[in-house]
């Protein structure tokens, strides 16, 4: 019956040149049994078939569920993915993506009346301390449970038995999946259009007319000051434009370095740019991380690096490829703006990432650039026909098109017109609307929201989401997570380098800052928050965190963020009365920012903790500025610091005040006593408990101290940069000017904290 069914269904999928799902609901083994039976019967590629599972001893390729990634720009004719163990959903959007037209895609579940009331190994993930697996619940599968009974093109056969291997009553066939689609009409070579430069194999390799136009943009990547924008949904050939191109490119002996949020994203980028260089009959060579490049006679090459180090230009490239750069953050992507060429290739919607920060907000700071910029959107599936169920299944099960409420309907929108709405998980499953814009709000302002958040907003028992709400439209939304209420054995656990799943604040305060105790207070930390694009500026944000601490202020010592930190973000929530406990010392590969974490403290027992983290902070950036964070943005180092209420602390010896008056008011020279100079530096830049507005210290600002005069402090004084790096980044017209200008701004600083001896010494040459 299974083979019967998979054979009718393959036969339908590959005369559509579609793609259909077969779900074998039941015990686990019969449902790796009727899976083998549906392999056999539609006689696929044994090279061609994954499984996806925590078990092993396939014949097939076997991957873990936490390995699916390995699924990505890859095309596989059969994939099977077991539910039973491990269920993530992040691995049925790879392993779906990763069946090409004419092909199958089977789970293998247990019962659907059962499985929403079940619990596995992902549910144990959102069962984050002090919650136990009992609190998590089973809306996320419930909710896919009614997609796979009710979308087209979905087979449902239940195997009979309970899940535990009990005898059955038989397979039964719920529903048989079939549609009756027209037959996929065949596609004709775009060919290679009459003004192109790239070779003709490079157009013979193109399969739509989409793509063709996308390698033809690209072209541009040949002549500096041009930039191409290449658009499309998942499966439309983007990524394979840009190998194609890149290929082309590497032959004419440009430098090309590619980069993604992982080299997985890339893969197919460099399989298409092999395939060109090698049909011209050069010797490329494999590329990944680690790896040499593809290289090609001539000095042409191929490179891939992590976003963070790419964005430097390291060797100078010729040109850039940004692969899947709506998962990247804008300020990372302004980076790329130096190169001399930039292609910047994204997923409009998928799991790979599908922020809006690079459609709604870097797509304007590119438009004001100076670059010529091409643009193309792919809109024709290249891998199976349009209408392809899985494709429409898999959007609607995972929300991969989520989209905030459209901008015409909310436009009008002010801080006064909108109601504070808690959205209970019951809520959101009840209303479909509700919960697409709520989420489609968190895809669209975050470049990391992927399937497994969605399970998260819906199970998770740590996590609460509060929205801004204009009539029945979403327009502010924000995900928080409990933290923190740890007993003594999880805290001790925690402080010898146990990790403790969904406690990031406590965690970095306890095993990295080494605060046993910083795990007992509770905390809400502020996991995301979007404000509709439309709306931004409008005080919404602060209006929505304003809202949550009234209402969970009794209920918590603390709330807390953590966030890759920019000067605007720090300026945010230091507005919002967060002050710093921690800058890492390390960037985020994807964001490229070293990450924040701040504190409003709610409690006595919050504030004592702040007290001595700020002073730690203080203490410790003292010294790491010259050192770890010593590449830091000056202004992100200056907001960090305005944000640290630590008090401003200034012991400097006779010596050295006579040192710093010197070279401020007098002939001494800065480099006598540069410790004195940090202290008061470190002094001068906190903020000391203030509430100004200003992204400086509140100290820095009584004292008079212009913005550059503030980056000067950070980048020479704290920092340590030569001379002449400051000189030149600050605008100075010469060392001497920039030397000067210090010693200057340093006066106030010897008003403000100097000893009579130092106000002595100033009188001495202020009298001369």
């Amino acid at each position: 019956m299974i083979a019967e069914l998979a054979a009718d269904l393959k036969r339908e999928a590959e005369r559509a040149n579609q793609r259909r799902l077969l779900v074998l609901a039941g015990d686990r083994d019969r449902g790796v049994d009727a899976a083998y039976d549906a392999i056999e019967a539609v006689d696929a590629d044994e090279g061609r078939v994954s499984i996806v599972s925590t078990r092993e001893g396939f014949r097939f390729e076997r991957l873990a569920p936490r390995a699916a990634d390995d699924l990505l720009g890859r095309t596989r004719e059969v994939v099977v993915l077991d539910c039973h163990d491990r269920f993530v959903p992040n691995a049925l959007g790879r392993a779906a993506g990763a069946v090409d037209g004419g092909g199958l895609l089977v789970l293998v579940t247990p019962s659907l009346d059962d499985w929403p009331g079940r619990r596995d190994g992902f549910d144990e993930s959102l069962a984050v301390p002090p919650f136990a697996l009992a609190d998590v619940t089973g809306r996320f599968r419930e909710r896919l449970v009614e997609t796979i009974r009710t979308h087209p093109g979905v087979a449902v056969a239940d195997l009979g038995g309970a899940n535990d291997g009990s005898p059955g009553t038989g397979i039964a066939i719920e529903r048989d999946g079939l549609t009756d689609p027209p037959a996929a009409r065949p596609r004709s070579p775009p060919g290679r259009p009459a003004t192109a430069t790239f070779p003709e194999a490079v157009y013979d390799a193109c399969l739509t007319a989409d793509q063709s136009r996308a390698v033809r943009a690209l072209e541009s990547l040949a002549t500096p000051g041009s930039a191409a924008v290449v658009e499309s949904d998942r499966g439309r050939g983007k990524s394979s434009a840009a190998g194609l191109a890149a290929g082309a490119l590497a032959l004419d002996c440009r430098d090309v370095l590619v980069t993604a949020p992982a080299f997985r994203n890339a893969a197919e980028v460099f399989a298409r740019a092999r395939e060109v260089v090698g049909a011209d009959g050069s010797d490329a060579e494999n590329a990944g991380p680690g790896d040499d490049p593809i290289r090609v006679a001539g000095g042409g090459r191929v490179r891939f690096l992590p976003p963070a180090a790419a964005a430097d230009l390291p060797d100078d490239p010729d040109c850039v490829v940004v692969d899947e750069a709506a998962a990247l953050p804008v300020r990372l992507l302004e980076r790329f703006l130096a190169a001399p060429a930039i292609a910047f290739c994204t997923t409009v919607h998928g799991y790979e990432g599908a922020g809006r920060g690079f459609s709604v907000r870097f797509r304007d700071r590119l438009a004001e650039s100076e670059f010529a910029v091409r643009e193309v959107r792919l809109d024709e599936p290249i891998r199976y026909a349009r209408d392809d169920p899985v494709e429409s299944w898999v959007a609607r099960a995972l929300l991969l098109d989520a989209r905030p409420a459209v901008s015409e309907a909310v436009a009008e929108t002010t801080v006064d017109d909108v109601d504070y709405r808690a959205l209970p998980p019951d809520d959101l499953l009840a209303d479909e609307v509700l919960l697409g814009e709520a989420f489609g709000l968190l895809v669209a302002a975050h470049y990391r929201t992927e399937p497994n958040d969605l399970a998260r907003l819906l199970d998770a028992p740590n996590l609460v989401a509060r929205a801004l709400v204009a009539g029945d439209r979403v327009v502010a939304v924000a995900l928080c997570a409990r933290e923190g209420g740890l007993d003594p054995e999880t805290r001790a656990g925690m402080y010898e380098g146990e990790r403790v799943r969904g406690n990031m604040v406590p965690d970095v305060l306890t095993s990295q800052l080494r605060d046993e105790a910083a795990a007992e207070p509770r905390g809400l930390r502020t996991v995301r928050i979007a404000v509709h694009h439309a709306l931004r500026g409008r005080g919404l944000g602060s209006r929505l965190l304003d809202r949550i601490r009234g209402e969970f202020a009794d209920d918590v010592d603390y709330l807390s963020v953590g966030f890759g930190a920019t000067p605007r973000l720090l300026r945010f929530w230091r507005r919002a009365g967060y002050r710093s406990v921690h800058l890492s010392t390390t960037r985020n590969d994807a964001s490229g920012e070293h990450s924040a974490v701040m504190l409003r403290p709610e409690s006595e027992a919050a504030r004592t903790l702040l007290d001595r983290h700020a002073s730690a902070l203080r203490d410790r950036e003292r010294d790491a500025l010259s050192d770890a964070h010593r590449d830091v943005d000056a202004d992100v180092v200056r907001g960090v610091l305005a944000a640290c209420p630590a008090q401003a602390t200034v012991d400097l010896t006779p010596h050295e005040w006579r040192a710093v008056v010197g070279a401020s008011f007098g002939p001494g020279m800065y480099d006598v006593a540069p410790g004195a100079f940090r202290d008061l530096a470190v002094a001068t830049l906190l903020g000391g408990g203030g509430d100004g507005d200003a992204a400086s210290g509140a100290d820095a600002g009584d004292l008079g101290l212009d913005d550059r005069e503030e980056r000067l402090l950070v980048r020479k004084v704290l920092q340590g940069r030569p001379w002449e790096a400051v000189t030149e980044e600050l605008g100075y017209v010469s060392t001497a000017a920039c030397m000067r200008a210090l010693g200057s701004a340093v006066e106030p600083l010897v008003e403000r904290y100097g000893t009579d001896l130092a106000l002595a010494e100033r009188d001495r040459f202020l009298d001369r």
